[in-house]
């Protein structure tokens, strides 16, 4: 975690914004950031920010009306704004050098994030260490479909609204996902909390693992306990053991804790007669022994079914009816890069999906089980200290696919790693039994190798958290003779 973020101030009692101040982010381009600035400059205030380079998420909020500077430098500071700061920017910014220097108010963008979320009467806040994207995502657009006119934070675009962002003075409903990934998420308390999963990640801020990451929650569990809301609800994954770790810890109110499971029989929220086929899937909703009806899926997988019934139960609880929102779960085409249809061409199917963990990859995989055509993954690590720290889960989670090419490591900021490495992966699982193959160069020059030995009909899989996105169109313009 950089200085910059360490040096500001923690505490949990933040001054509410004046009325129509500046605001500047620096690094405005990364999708929380950007997001942060849309909300802010729906509700009214004048947002400027800058970034090393333009991109979709820059060029969205200028046109939205933020004055955007392209490149880091100390006269982007203009006037007397709100300075915001996500946890990558580093001491020798010349933009928060600056910003100190005329002793500016300086704040994390968690906390930008903290204070809107209390200018609505239901903040809804989802977690864990998989799901959130799509979880907060599916959420927002099923009340948007349901005309509720939501507001919303979220960490990937919503394909059908195209926007990850939106908010309305008239709103109520508040849904963000909260990253839990450097601990911010302890300052939040929100209405409606739910925890998808939780299990060890981000092992370089959390260096006990589990332990860690659970008491982290709990801080947020009793942010919500001292605001004594007695509407306040906290939703658990009960087939997940981490959450169930957290179940037994936790000081909150266990009568206010919410529960759903595909497996466990003491859960509030069940789902049943569960049907995956063709990249689609299907379940019946029980509340207790009480059948609501029936939920049709677009996006596959066991992991999506938990997705649903996770917001099924907070619609639920906040009041609605399951007719009301129900037929809008058939309309959602999942979060981009998760799971994201990109290209068909020359009967190859090319699929892009964030997965970055272990268990993420494994979700991934399980979705494609009913496919029958050969199963292609290109697979992108992100940072060698995560690859390493999780190196035997890694060769573990590529089964039931049918070749895996390893590209180079993401770094992100990361050294290079002359053991735990995309070649030396490549290797270890190949020792395995499963057919794979290390691919070096830039995604150009590795998309370049890899298209001409794709097989008519396979379903390929660019996965990762870095720039395999990419990938995608490289290998539809090569097998497209566009290149």
């Amino acid at each position: 975690m950089s200085e910059a973020y360490n040096n500001l101030n923690n505490d949990n009692n933040f001054p509410d914004f004046p009325d129509f101040p500046d605001f500047h982010f620096i690094a405005l381009g990364g999708v929380g950031q950007s997001a942060l600035a849309k909300i802010l400059l729906r509700l009214g205030y004048k947002v400027s920010g800058s970034d090393i380079e333009n991109s979709k998420y820059v060029e969205l909020t200028k046109k939205m009306g933020a004055k955007v500077y392209i490149g880091h430098d100390k006269n982007n500071i203009q006037g007397h704004p709100k300075i915001v700061v996500s946890s990558a920017i580093k001491e020798n910014n010349p933009e928060l050098i600056r910003a100190k220097e005329l002793n500016l108010d300086i704040i994390h963008r968690s906390d930008c994030l903290k204070i809107i979320s209390e200018k609505f009467a239901d903040f809804i806040g989802f977690s864990g260490t998989h799901g959130k994207t799509t979880t907060s995502g599916l959420m927002s657009f099923i009340l948007d479909r349901m005309g509720k006119n939501p507001s919303y934070a979220i960490g990937g675009i919503i394909p059908t609204l195209e926007i990850n962002a939106e908010a309305s003075k008239d709103s109520k409903y508040f849904v963000a996902e909260l990253d839990e990934s450097d601990g911010t998420i302890a300052k939040y308390c929100p209405k409606h909390f739910i925890i998808n999963n939780l299990e060890p990640d981000h092992l370089d801020f959390y260096k006990n693992g589990l332990d860690d990451i659970i008491k982290t929650f709990e801080k947020t569990a009793s942010n919500m306990a001292l605001k004594n809301d007695n509407d306040a609800k906290i939703f658990l994954n009960l087939d997940d053991s981490g959450s169930r770790e957290f179940l037994s810890q936790t000081c909150f109110d266990k009568e206010k804790i919410v529960t759903f499971a595909l497996n466990n029989d003491n859960a509030i929220y069940r789902a049943k007669n569960i049907k995956i086929e063709n990249l689609k899937s299907s379940f019946d909703v029980y509340k207790k022994d009480e059948l609501l009806g029936s939920i049709n899926l677009i996006i596959p997988g066991v992991h999506n079914v938990y997705n649903a019934l996770s917001v099924i139960s907070v619609l639920d609880i906040l009041g609605f009816e399951f007719s009301s929102y129900s037929k809008y779960f058939g309309d959602f085409k999942g979060m981009k890069r998760r799971f994201q249809f990109k290209y068909v061409t020359k009967n190859i199917k090319i699929i892009d999906d964030y997965a970055h963990h272990p268990n993420e990859i494994i979700s991934t995989i399980n979705a494609l089980k009913d496919v029958k055509q050969r199963k292609v993954i290109i697979f992108q690590p992100h940072r060698y200290t995560r690859l390493k720290a999780l190196w035997d889960e890694f060769l573990a989670c590529f089964k039931n696919i049918d070749f895996l090419y390893v590209v180079d490591v993401f770094c992100a900021g990361d050294k290079f790693d002359n053991q735990y490495n995309s070649k030396n992966f490549a290797d270890a699982i190949k020792k395995t039994g499963l057919s794979a193959k290390y691919i070096e160069g830039t995604i150009m020059e590795a998309g370049k190798t890899i298209a001409p030995e794709l097989k008519e009909n396979d379903v390929v899989i660019t996965l990762g958290a870095g720039d395999i996105t990419e990938m995608g169109e490289v290998i539809n313009d090569m097998l497209s003779n566009k290149n």
